[in-house]
């Protein structure tokens, strides 16, 4: 028999928690049954979600704590008072060995702070980056990063964020040599300003293994020009909410006009089967499931509104995740990173 994969569950994170994680869990439980949970939260409230929910029951250890961290904390209430919390508890798990990855619906600060913490950064990496998966016209879906856990992002990390998304994007996509871009303000090299700029003249200098096409501009993401397009957090977390922004826009006015008459109503009915596909491609759930890049251990952020299916994509993120070498790709590359960097930093010494 395979090994059992074992995950660590906030089962109190999230707008939707207990009632959402435990669904998302029975459905993951039926499509992966080589995993184990371990579910941290108030048993009280576990214990019937999982007794009608078979499949989830059968996998699950339920690790009992009544404290939670709410959405509104802040990070730095969260270090202070979050000890011993569902959330603290799930990350320690990790930490411990006990489980290969996190899945939490919870607040995104706080997940952060606590997981930096417990679980320390990769040699090499300055900062953690927050990856998201954004659906594409070329069929399969971008991976975008950094969505939001920095601000700003000089060079160096741009290239360490570049790195750590296409070994993301070939875990849980498959593709073995992923195209990787800078986003920038156009696709000429004069463009942009000069941490861009350096970042790509880095990469090249580097000799890391990688696929890198130079820049990209903002309709590539949605275009798939590219399967990874690196940034920092503040233009990223920008783009995404634009992007999602944009798609509940056109379902709006699509749903506006496909009910405004008899005649558009009848229209819709013949046109169910293909309005049905656009909505499956459209959902946001079948996406779900952003990694904080970077850390000694696996973090995987489900969106807090997310839905069941939503939440069991993001346990299947952190499934394919842990089922990778991702770390030790991005280790190769970090060292090929280092090994051109460090040419330069003995002559600046000597100088």
């Amino acid at each position: 028999m395979a090994e059992r994969l074992v995950l660590s569950i906030d089962g109190m994170g999230g707008d939707h928690a207990p009632e959402i994680v435990i669904e998302g869990m029975q459905i993951a439980a039926q499509r992966l049954p080589h995993l184990s949970f371990l579910v941290h939260g108030d048993e009280a409230k576990l214990a019937p979600l999982l007794t009608a929910n078979a499949a989830a029951r059968a996998v699950s250890e339920v690790r009992h704590t009544e404290a939670h961290i709410g959405m509104e904390v802040k990070p730095s209430q969260a270090l202070r008072q979050g000890r011993g919390s569902s959330m603290w508890n799930a990350i320690a798990a990790v930490e411990e060995g006990q489980a290969r990855a996190i899945v939490s619906a919870g607040n995104t600060g706080a997940l952060m702070a606590i997981s930096m913490i417990r679980l320390r950064m990769v040699q090499g990496v300055h900062r953690p980056a927050l990856a998201a998966r954004w659906p594409a016209a070329s069929g399969g879906y971008v991976v975008l990063l950094d969505v939001g856990a920095n601000v700003e992002a000089d060079g160096q990390q741009l290239v360490e964020f570049a790195i750590m998304g296409e070994a993301f994007q070939r875990a849980v996509s498959g593709k073995a040599r992923p195209s990787v871009a800078l986003l920038n303000v156009g696709a000429e090299d004069q463009k942009g300003h000069e941490e861009i700029k350096g970042a790509a003249r880095l990469i090249r200098a580097a000799g890391v293994e990688m696929d890198f096409r130079g820049f990209a501009e903002g309709d590539d993401i949605a275009k798939g020009t590219f399967d990874v397009i690196v940034t920092d957090g503040f233009t990223g977390n920008i783009a995404l909410k634009s992007g999602e922004g944009a798609a509940r826009l056109v379902a709006g006015l699509l749903r506006e006009a496909l009910t405004s008459s008899l005649m558009a109503k009848l229209g819709a009915l013949i046109a169910y089967p293909a309005l049905k596909k656009l909505r499956q491609r459209m959902d946001p759930s079948n996406f779900n499931g952003a990694v904080f890049l970077g850390l000694n251990g696996l973090v995987v952020k489900s969106h807090g509104g997310t839905n069941a299916m939503g939440f069991a994509a993001a346990i299947e993120v952190a499934a394919l995740m842990a089922q990778s070498h991702y770390r030790e790709e991005i280790a190769s590359n970090l060292a090929r990173l280092g090994s051109a960097q460090a040419p330069a930093a003995q002559q600046q010494d000597a100088g």
